[in-house]
């Protein structure tokens, strides 16, 4: 689509193009060589071998690792201008204002919707499983890790249902500059949805000049990105070396039975969307998975819905025949709100956590974290390693302090692999649903 004289879409044809080359070259199966090649590495580095000093291993760890944490740092550098030009440009750019007030209502019910669903089985699954049982609290729970009773009560209390108007209201950012300087993933979606909203209904030649400079930061994020994905295995074998060399693959062993919590939690998730799929979207589950095979694979191999946006946008479009007023709307809204992999994984993790401090929850604080969980996955920047941090607002609702992410941090990078590639199945999923019921408005005719 050709719009105030250029084609906007262009740099996400060129990346797609790019990232194409990694999914026929098997970037995926080359970062699972790269990620058990960086745990046994790693699990060496671990028993600290004597043909090495200790601070000689710290440095040659770091250095292994410097690919991986260059490739998290330029996919956060580039995550907020990425999201940010591609909302703005999804509805002002494409003319999806009449499609924002239809569907957007509707859009945001059925996040609330798949999300509390997939989070009610996640809590089902974690009480049956039980796998905190498996783990030996008074070797791990260190001091710094004890249970504040305060912070309990002022989270529970920051929950309750009078408070909801609030929290509603504090989503719109006061300053938006402080929540680009910030970070805060949720409140620059709205804010660009506004500013969308707001360019789709004013005169064109008053909207092409900001249109163009956003097109413009599209680019430079695109062409950035294409750089990046260069270093993506080494990134993987660096990381996983990293984490393993300071936890142990002992560590990593004991954690098993949450690792197949987790898996099996992300599972179901991909259950719920298959039964969307058949009985809502009308798809053939088979087609779907075929179509969105590499997308899923490459998303896998990032661990970062962002850095694959491009990609899920013309796999969406040209595969599985998606309208684009509708994929180029919920697809970059979705990569920051639409996070069900991460959600499963953050209640999975809060409880699992729960259960090592042996605490005994209520009814009543189990739908505290499945409301807190529900807020903090949709403000969770696609980022590697992103989910894990925002864990820590979610653990403050029962009194446990950030500091207890440490006991699963060790596993945290592999686990990210398999619910972004959950969050990416879960907006060509959301495409399919609103794609079956979008009504193409008619042209108006021309004026001679």
């Amino acid at each position: 689509m050709t719009e105030y004289g250029i084609d906007r879409l262009q740099p996400v044809k060129d990346l797609y193009t790019y990232l194409q080359r990694f999914v026929q070259k098997r970037l995926w199966l080359r970062v699972m060589i790269a990620m058990i090649a960086g745990i046994l590495l790693g699990a060496y580095f671990a028993t600290k071998p004597e043909w090495i000093e200790a601070n000689t291993l710290e440095s040659v760890v770091n250095w292994i690792a410097f690919p991986g944490n260059l490739f998290i740092r330029i996919v956060q550098m580039i995550m907020i201008p990425l999201m940010f030009s591609s909302v703005v440009q999804g509805i002002a750019g494409g003319g999806n204002a009449d499609y924002l007030k239809k569907s957007g209502p509707k859009l945001l019910l059925y996040y609330m919707m798949t999300t509390t669903t997939v989070l009610i089985f996640a809590v089902v699954l974690v009480n049956i499983m039980n796998p905190g049982a498996y783990m030996d609290a008074g070797n791990l729970i260190t001091p710094d890790m004890a249970i504040d009773a305060e912070a309990a009560t002022n989270g529970r209390s920051a929950t309750n249902f009078g408070n909801i108007p609030t929290m509603i209201i504090d989503l719109l950012p006061a300053n938006p500059l402080a929540a680009l300087v910030s970070g805060d993933m949720l409140s620059i979606v709205i804010f660009a949805v506004i500013i969308g909203v707001s360019l789709a209904n004013i005169p064109s030649d008053t909207a092409i000049p900001l249109l163009k400079v956003l097109y413009s930061v599209q680019e430079i994020t695109m062409a950035i990105t294409q750089w990046a994905m260069n270093i993506v295995p080494l990134a993987v074998f660096g990381l996983m070396c990293q984490v393993t060399s300071q936890v142990g693959i002992g560590t990593i062993m004991g954690l098993s039975m949450f690792m197949l919590t987790v898996i099996i939690g992300l599972f179901l998730v991909v259950i719920v969307y298959s039964c969307i799929l058949l009985f809502v979207a009308r798809v053939n589950l088979k087609k779907f998975f075929i179509d969105a095979r590499d997308t899923l694979l490459l998303a896998f191999s990032v661990a970062s819905s962002a850095a694959v946006m491009p990609l899920t946008l013309k796999t969406a479009e040209e595969k599985m025949g998606i309208h684009p007023s509708v994929s180029r709307f919920i697809i970059p809204v979705g990569v920051s709100l639409n996070m069900d992999g991460t959600a499963v994984f953050q209640a999975i993790a809060t409880l699992f956590i729960a259960q090592v401090y042996g605490l005994e929850l209520d009814l009543a604080t189990i739908m505290i974290i499945i409301i807190t969980t529900i807020l903090a996955s949709i403000g969770t920047p696609s980022a590697p390693g992103a989910g894990v941090i925002v864990l820590g607002s979610v653990l403050g609702t029962i009194g446990i302090p950030m500091t207890a992410i440490a006991l699963i941090i060790g596993v945290d990078r592999l686990l990210g692999m398999f619910r972004t590639s959950v969050n990416v199945m879960g907006d060509l999923v959301t495409c399919n649903v609103f794609n079956r019921f979008h009504i193409e408005e008619p042209k108006k005719p021309e004026q001679s």
